[in-house]
């Protein structure tokens, strides 16, 4: 049988066990991968050598025991029994704003569905999460607005938790639109039990998607990290309700700390489940959404940020090489001049 650095030494195995004994978004894998590689990265974890950098020697501690061959060919039996898709970057269907994430990025990603839907411009997607509990008002909202996203042309990004996930994953299906779920378990096994039947209808009409292998139990951990991930992958997000502490308020800051913009949709003043969004907007975290063209101005900003961005880089934003400037030789030439 192959040994773990044998079977490491295929780059996307590599990938595969580091995300296997490793928690999403650690810090310490991806400075590694980022540095030596994947395969190096998985032989520096069993050396006898401790690594060297800061953490190597906890980060080592904390994966060599956890490295098992037959845990890696379990998982790979189980990704391709289920239909699964593995992708790291390189990929053509790698979601390049998952790299703004820099050493927190996903080492791979399992996807079950039309992974072409993770490219393209990131203005083109939209998150919109919120709730668990939430209420009717919470709901008609985010039915409206994700509706109107997608005879918009956008694709919706959310959790597949109940509440307000819930909300816009039906919404986004129910107008024939393209939706992605970011799960924070393994594929195979869908949470919350209660939307097995809804997201194997986002696997058929559009993509599942995780950073965790097959089996892999939700932890509170993951939930949140799973908050980075869906403000990676969007141009915005958009709370529509949440509750003062929901956890939908993390994925508003990460998305904060990538320079994604954030919008909020008001609700009833004596509303507990609006009060994570009136936070935001009195604290002016967030725009406040109240229809679909506040959200349409976001996704241009991000749009048009870009663009300004990539013709910067270019130099295009600068005078045009056969312009002097007054002084040098030439008269400026223009009206009343």
């Amino acid at each position: 049988m192959d040994t773990i650095n044998e079977l490491a030494t295929d780059e996307r195995t590599a990938r595969i066990i580091l995300a296997t004994v490793s928690e999403p978004g650690d810090a310490v894998t991806g400075r590694m991968i980022r540095t030596v590689g994947a395969s190096e990265t998985v032989a520096r974890a069993v050396a006898d050598e401790v690594p060297v950098g800061p953490d190597g020697d906890t980060w080592q501690r904390r994966l060599a025991p956890r490295l098992d061959a037959a845990q890696v060919r379990r998982v790979i039996a189980e990704t391709e029994r289920h239909g699964l898709r593995v992708l790291i970057p390189g990929d053509p269907d790698w979601p390049a704003s998952a790299n703004a994430l820099g050493d927190h990025a996903p080492v791979a990603l399992w996807a079950k569905g039309d992974t072409s839907l993770l490219v393209g411009p990131v203005w083109d997607r939209l998150a919109v999460t919120g709730a668990r509990a939430s209420t009717g008002y919470g709901e008609h909202v985010t039915t409206e607005l994700v509706q109107a996203s997608v005879s918009d042309g956008r694709t919706v990004l959310s959790g597949g938790a109940y509440g307000i996930d819930g909300a816009a994953h039906r919404a986004a299906l129910a107008s024939d639109g393209s939706t992605i779920a970011v799960l924070a378990g393994g594929l195979d096994r869908p949470y919350p039990a209660g939307h097995t039947e809804l997201l194997g209808q986002v696997a058929n009409d559009g993509v599942l998607l995780s950073e965790l292998p097959p089996s892999a139990a939700p932890t509170r951990w993951r939930f949140l990290q799973r908050g980075r991930l869906l403000a990676a992958l969007s141009g915005t997000v958009v709370i529509t309700e949440a509750g003062y502490r929901s956890g939908s308020l993390h994925t508003a800051a990460r998305a904060m700390e990538l320079g994604r913009p954030v919008g909020a949709v008001p609700g009833p003043l004596t509303s507990a489940a609006s009060a994570g969004c009136h936070r935001l907007l009195r604290d002016r975290l967030g725009s406040i959404i109240t229809g679909y063209d506040d959200i349409r101005e976001l996704l241009h900003g991000v749009r048009d940020g870009a663009h300004r961005a990539v013709r910067e880089r270019a130099g295009l934003e600068a005078e045009p090489l056969d312009q002097e400037k007054p002084g040098l030789g030439r008269r400026p030439q223009g009206p009343g001049l």
